[in-house]
């Protein structure tokens, strides 16, 4: 579902890093262009890449059975160790304990749970997660934050839930090439702008600085702003202020990092919060939430304000406009801090539970058939 974001991160990183003795298998839909995985033993098995707008309603409905019947068959004529979902639903159109085998699933976040009526209103994707959960056999959490809030609302025992934080790829050495960055002092924004992620408190907060320091811009890297925020924008009088920058490559967005006076995110929750470590991995400050894990993430490295007080924010970005000394301090913390979360650790990690779940699953029913996509473990 994703060209790129945390959870195709996580799962790229997670797939190539595994043991040259496994052999893992990826099922996926492939659309449009994604990041995908290097293993040398990776299969993976594709259907649904020959598209098509002008098709009839009953063709479409043809394929999509066809295609439903493809990935059944793979997951039943295939025999694996473990299965590991990439979400809470699976493309066989089957609940996740339909596989044969122990389930290892990773938890995101609770966002659906605590903001439901403008992330899930229907409950329909609540219940997904739910179904999903009580399926698995290990449950990883992103975050002990995203591992307290799961336990606050399911009856689990809590040995079966376990944390392997995220990491980062994306680091200073990448960003010394030759794209451009704004000529004009700058705080930047990354990633998606849902409303939890309170996209609009940053905009209010920004509109009172330039009141004061008006030599200054928003850099914003993600998809097109759509007709609220553009809306917004234009009431706030932001229209030569922000500065667009869509989707970019990595050399490119630690650049924007590096370069830029302090990466702001404003997050009412998150579950666990890449680009704020890939705000210190590239040398600038993290202005951020003090909510969720945020605190967790990056530790002492950062400024935190309470998403719900615009004027706090403002006061903190205007701060950071003519504080040198502290700028280099809260730098130096965040590369150090951002030393602290590797995509080795978090593999070991994931191992350890892949090896517990499946020799735990061997000791008490035998030889489990049937349905994963790693194997074997060793």
């Amino acid at each position: 579902m994703q060209v790129a974001g945390g959870i195709n991160r996580y799962f790229a990183n997670l797939i190539s890093r595994l043991p040259s003795s496994f052999a893992p298998s990826l099922l996926v839909e492939k659309t449009r262009e994604v990041n995908y995985p290097a293993h040398p033993n990776l299969k993976v098995y594709e259907c649904g890449k020959s598209r098509s707008e002008h098709i009839s309603y009953r063709l479409s409905t043809y394929r999509s059975r066809l295609e439903t019947t493809y990935w059944r068959n793979v997951t039943a004529f295939r025999h694996f160790d473990i299965a590991h979902p990439t979400y809470y639903t699976l493309l066989t159109r089957q609940d996740i304990n339909s596989y044969r085998c122990p389930i290892v699933l990773t938890v995101w976040d609770m966002i659906h749970e605590l903001f439901p009526a403008k992330m899930d209103p229907t409950g329909e994707h609540a219940e997904m997660k739910r179904k999903a959960i009580l399926s698995a056999q290990a449950i990883i959490c992103i975050s002990e934050n995203t591992r307290k809030d799961l336990l606050e609302r399911y009856s689990l025992p809590e040995s079966k839930v376990r944390v392997a934080h995220l990491a980062s790829e994306v680091d200073a050495s990448l960003s010394h090439g030759p794209e451009l960055v704004p000529s004009r002092p700058y705080y930047l924004y990354v990633g998606s702008r849902s409303s939890h992620k309170n996209f609009d408190g940053l905009l209010t907060a920004f509109a009172r600085t330039i009141s004061v320091q008006p030599d200054v811009a928003l850099c914003v890297v993600g998809p097109p702003f759509n007709k609220p925020e553009g809306k917004l924008i234009a009431e706030l009088k932001l229209g030569g202020y922000v500065e667009h920058y869509g989707h970019v490559g990595d050399s490119h967005l630690a650049k924007l990092y590096r370069c830029s006076v302090a990466f702001v995110y404003p997050s009412l929750y998150e579950g666990f919060g890449i680009p704020p470590l890939e705000a210190m991995s590239c040398g600038t400050i993290v202005v951020t939430s003090n909510s969720s894990s945020l605190p967790e993430v990056v530790g002492d490295a950062g400024i935190f304000f309470d998403p719900t007080s615009p004027d706090e924010l403002t006061d903190i970005l205007l701060s950071l406009l003519g504080n040198s000394a502290e700028r280099e301090r809260l730098i130096a913390n965040g590369h150090r801090r951002s030393q602290e979360f590797s995509w080795e650790k978090t593999v070991s990690q994931t191992l350890d539970i892949y090896r517990s779940v499946s020799e735990s699953r061997t000791h008490s029913y035998g030889k489990v058939p049937g349905g994963s996509i790693y194997k074997p473990i060793t």
